[in-house]
């Protein structure tokens, strides 16, 4: 899964990574702690590619306010097409979500939590597969999304036994609905050498926290 990420490209960068006009109100950059329930950068598909803010914690139209029901950070690939939440939106209102780097935690032998900082060995922005939803009527509307998620690769299941889909830039127009069918193809896990990780300071644990030093390497003992 994903529960929390970092975003530093500028603005300018990923509406060119994407071919994408950027909204007017776009979350600040850098930022080394996206948490959920905050505004996200989402690329939608349109007439033109939009490069827009969606709050992080998808909202099913039946919720009678944004917290009116469990927070849907992460869709399953397994289930997405039959949960009545995602269904619609894995149909129609697929999206790309722009990371430089995700945090996923693994534990000690007593239990305290040690987060890991994950990003591509390519150095290249992460995109992960995401589905969106409009809540709400009127000025009390909102844009809201998920991540899409797999079962980890085998790289992958020594940190977390899930992980985001991962999308590669020959798939962005396919999952985006530009170029036909065939997005369910593409909900699996990345290859295992894609994918870096080091571990970093428990100071990210908070979700308060916030800088260049949250993705630093460190060196345990």
């Amino acid at each position: 899964m994903c529960g929390r990420f970092a975003i530093t490209l500028p603005h300018e960068a990923m509406a060119h990574l994407f071919n994408a006009a950027p909204a007017n109100d776009l979350p600040d950059v850098p930022n080394f702690n996206t948490c959920p329930t905050t505004q996200i950068h989402v690329v939608q598909s349109g007439e033109r590619r939009l490069l827009r803010p969606m709050r992080w914690g998808f909202i099913p139209q039946w919720y009678d306010k944004p917290n009116g029901g469990p927070l849907l950070i992460n869709a399953r690939a397994e289930t997405i097409a039959e949960k009545p939440a995602f269904r619609e939106a894995c149909r129609s209102r697929r999206c790309l979500i722009p990371c430089t780097g995700f945090y996923e935690w693994t534990k000690d032998p007593d239990g305290n939590r040690l987060p890991w900082y994950i990003t591509r060995t390519d150095g290249q922005p992460m995109v992960f597969a995401g589905v969106w939803q409009n809540w709400g009527t009127g000025s009390d509307q909102m844009r809201t999304c998920a991540m899409v998620t797999v079962g980890a690769n085998a790289w992958m299941q020594k940190i977390h036994h899930r992980m985001p889909v991962i999308l590669e830039p020959e798939t962005w127009g396919k999952w985006l609905g530009e170029e036909g069918f065939g997005a369910a193809t593409l909900m699996q896990p990345s290859n295992d050498d894609i994918l870096h990780c080091h571990r970093v300071s428990t100071k990210v644990n908070s979700n308060r926290a916030n800088g260049p030093d949250l993705i630093k390497q460190i060196h345990a003992g």
